[in-house]
């Protein structure tokens, strides 16, 4: 696996994330018919906190991005990209791995939303997440916390 890392993100880093939602997201957007040049980066710069943000870092150089925004019942997973040279090689899932623990550990439900027909949602279904509701272009997906280890 490539040298990879998580830093905490930081109000400058919204355009590279911005930039790269739009790569990412693109295909599947295209085949909702719901691409918009403007609107796929207007989207994350109205809903980026960087307090909740970290900046996947692959050879010290930008990759990616994931948030874990907390709310009342749950804790939301948005922003989750990653750049497409990054792609295939297991730290999507290291990085999923990691978070995923955390909100066990705090015996957090973790919410997100998938597009429909998005390669990601098979990632997310390996990783506890089953479909809460679909419609025609989001799918709500929710993983409860897995038991804590049972000491003996």
């Amino acid at each position: 696996m490539a040298d990879w890392g998580t830093r905490p993100a930081s109000a400058a880093d919204i355009e590279a994330v911005a930039e790269l939602r739009a790569v990412v997201l693109r295909a599947d957007l295209e085949r909702l018919g719901r691409y918009d040049e403007q609107r796929v980066r207007q989207r994350l710069r109205d809903g980026f906190s960087s307090a909740h943000t970290w900046v996947i870092e692959v050879g010290g150089a930008f990759a990616g991005s994931v948030s874990l925004r907390p709310a009342e019942d749950a804790h939301w997973l948005e922003h989750f990209y990653l750049a497409p040279r990054a792609q295939g090689n297991g730290i999507g899932a290291s990085v999923l791995r990691r978070l995923l623990e955390r909100c066990d550990h705090e015996g957090a439900v973790v919410r997100l939303n998938v597009l429909q027909g998005s390669a990601a949602r098979r990632l997310y279904e390996r990783h506890g997440f089953r479909v809460e509701a679909e419609g025609p272009v989001d799918v709500f997906m929710v993983r409860e916390p897995a038991p804590a280890a049972r000491h003996h």
